[in-house]
């Protein structure tokens, strides 16, 4: 079943001169048509400026379409009175974890979305229960978020979406701000939620390593979706990629220059793993 899906999506930014006469439109998305099925984990890339953050704030209804249709779990974003269900179905991680975490105390700010909601006390705490064990933050459960890590603040802003109940997260770079173990940690919650949860998954990233364990890719161009596959059939098109700004994970690239240097290697090899044993099928 499809949770998200986009027809002919296009959206313009305008700036306007003081006298609020319109001076400059720009086009930030143009004829995308996307379709995400329940369950997925779905990886959007593209370089700064491509339109990649502005589909995920499409897919929360925080931008509304200048042209085209959005669907969330079957709802139009552009319709007013549905919005409040659809923020519900499809949640957003920001960048910032410290845009997002308002709490003082963890298990508070992961609360703070269901009390909003009217949910009974006692199904906010087992929601929250719930949500700090799906990201492995029980332990931090009565802690400062500002005495968090990166990744930790990351992983309790993911926390506070998912107390929600939202059937599909968007995560808009989430791992942009931190450390390599910060990555790690946001990543390895992601995929434990995509995988234990069921909960749809939509990353918005640069990091080319982030979206090798996902179903499907999306490359994103001047607004545009440029390519669009399986992992491995995008990452073996390193020219292709290339000419729109991106790289390739590093194992990837080796393993391209090896085959261009006339050993005979797989294409699209993904993991380390993978090219240790294509290089022993060599001897």
């Amino acid at each position: 079943m499809e949770i998200v899906r986009a027809s002919n999506l296009g959206y313009d930014y305008c700036r306007y001169d003081e006298n609020g006469q319109q001076r400059e439109v720009t086009r930030a998305i143009d004829d995308v048509n996307l379709d995400v099925q329940e369950g997925q984990f779905v990886a959007i890339l593209g370089h700064n400026g491509s339109g990649k953050s502005t589909l995920a704030k499409h897919i929360n209804a925080l931008l509304l379409p200048t042209e085209g249709t959005l669907w969330v779990d079957h709802m139009d974003t552009s319709t007013e009175e549905e919005l409040w269900k659809i923020r519900q179905r499809a949640g957003m991680v920001f960048q910032n974890p410290d845009n997002q975490i308002i709490g003082t105390v963890v298990e508070e700010d992961v609360g703070f979305g269901p009390e909003n909601m009217g949910v009974p006390t006692g199904d906010i705490w087992k929601r929250v229960e719930d949500s700090l064990q799906a990201v492995g933050m029980t332990a931090y459960r009565n802690h400062s978020p500002n005495k968090l890590s990166g990744g930790q603040k990351q992983r309790v802003a993911i926390a506070g979406v998912m107390a929600m109940r939202p059937r599909c997260i968007v995560l808009d770079e989430p791992t942009a701000m931190l450390d390599p173990n910060g990555r790690r940690e946001v990543l390895e919650a992601v995929r434990e939620l995509n995988h234990q949860e069921n909960v749809t998954v939509i990353l918005i990233t640069h990091y080319m390593e982030e979206v090798i364990a996902a179903d499907r890719v999306y490359v994103m161009d001047r607004g545009r979706i440029v390519m669009q596959g399986a992992p491995r059939e995008i990452f073996a098109q390193v020219e292709q990629l290339k000419s729109y700004g991106l790289d390739v994970p590093q194992v990837t690239l080796l393993a391209y220059e090896l085959r261009k240097a006339g050993l005979s290697m797989p294409e699209g090899i993904l993991r380390r793993e993978e090219l240790v044993d294509a290089l022993c099928q060599l001897s």
